[in-house]
């Protein structure tokens, strides 16, 4: 249940409040908004009376949840979640362009293309250091060496820098160099990661699962939140179904459904959702017309020539023109990149 506080409670209110759930066995999740503080409370309703609750000094009101996603609901939290990376926002009325080649592959070839496309217009850096592949005599990453040359790139174009986590054990390591760390969709529901990665303090971009309802995928983003880290990114990049002519189908309507359902922030992954490069585009564009909050986008200086996703990766000069276009068009939809 979720638990309105009135504005400008004191603090022996809200303390008064927490204890009294604690005391019989709650999970308790306190969120200090700009004008009311909420608090989420997640046990067993049997344990405590709501008029008790209600009853209490500093209660505006007491809000039973019946999915259940609690802290990731918009009954947790009305106004839309910004998570703030350095001088990038993801969220609210900004239009983030992640950016970069499936994997790391050498530092020369990174880092020249981390420049080019900070200068088309990419907000966040991307690459992948540790690559989860279906075949396992494909290319795997490089490890820590992949997390250096990234962190290079950081340091020489300001961009921040998002890379994949697959293993628990690997958490302190990657949240050392990484600013966001992505949860692929293959690891959607490894519920160990996700438990590890909500004890970080960095934020958590989680892409949806292959076959994964919006309810599951919601669900592993409460994983995360339920060990205290609230800045979870979601990202659309296309779920398995019976087509053939594309690697996955987009799935579009789980923008504004999320949208509707959570306060987080969602992306979407055009480049994983369609597995082709002349589709990218066109459905960049639809995802920001349907509301989505940003873009994940493959790019490559040499895709003929890349290790991994090469068909599905964007020159950087496809990739600028591309950002022309977005800028072009945000406006319409209250974005601006």
């Amino acid at each position: 249940m979720i638990i309105v506080m009135e504005q400008g409670i004191t603090q022996p209110e809200e303390v008064r409040v927490v204890e009294d759930l604690e005391k019989v066995g709650f999970t308790v999740h306190v969120m200090h908004g700009e004008a009311r503080t909420v608090i989420a409370a997640i046990g067993d309703r049997k344990n405590i009376e709501l008029r008790h609750l209600e009853a209490l000094s500093g209660v505006e009101k007491v809000v039973p949840v019946l999915k259940p996603y609690k802290l990731a609901s918009r009954e947790f939290k009305k106004e839309d979640t910004v998570i703030k990376v350095g001088n990038t926002e993801i969220g609210g009325d900004k239009l983030t362009i992640m950016a970069g080649p499936c994997a790391v592959e050498e530092k020369e070839q990174f880092i020249e293309t981390a420049h080019l496309l900070k200068k088309a217009g990419a907000g966040i850096l991307r690459g992948g250091a540790f690559k989860p592949r279906s075949s396992p005599y494909s290319f795997q990453g490089l490890g820590e060496e992949g997390l250096k040359i990234m962190a290079e790139a950081r340091e020489q174009t300001g961009l921040p820098i998002v890379t994949e986590i697959v293993d628990p054990k690997d958490v302190e390591l990657v949240s050392s160099y990484a600013d966001i760390m992505q949860v692929g969709a293959r690891n959607m529901q490894n519920f160990i990661l996700l438990k590890e990665v909500g004890k970080v303090n960095k934020p958590i971009l989680l892409k949806r699962g292959l076959s994964a309802t919006i309810e599951e995928w919601l669900m592993a983003a409460e994983y995360i939140m339920s060990e205290g880290n609230y800045n979870v990114i979601l990202c659309e990049r296309g779920i398995r179904t019976y087509e053939t002519s594309t690697r996955n189908t987009l799935d579009l309507s789980a923008v504004p459904l999320i949208k509707k359902l959570s306060h987080l922030p969602i992306i979407v992954d055009p480049s994983h959702g369609t597995g082709k490069r002349d589709l990218v585009a066109p459905m960049a564009k639809a995802a920001i017309a349907a509301g989505a909050d940003g873009l994940m986008i493959e790019a490559h200086i040499d895709p003929a020539r890349a290790l991994s996703d090469g068909p599905q990766s964007l020159t950087p000069d496809q990739f600028a023109a591309l950002v022309g276009e977005l800028k072009l068009i945000s406006g319409f939809f209250n974005k601006s990149i």
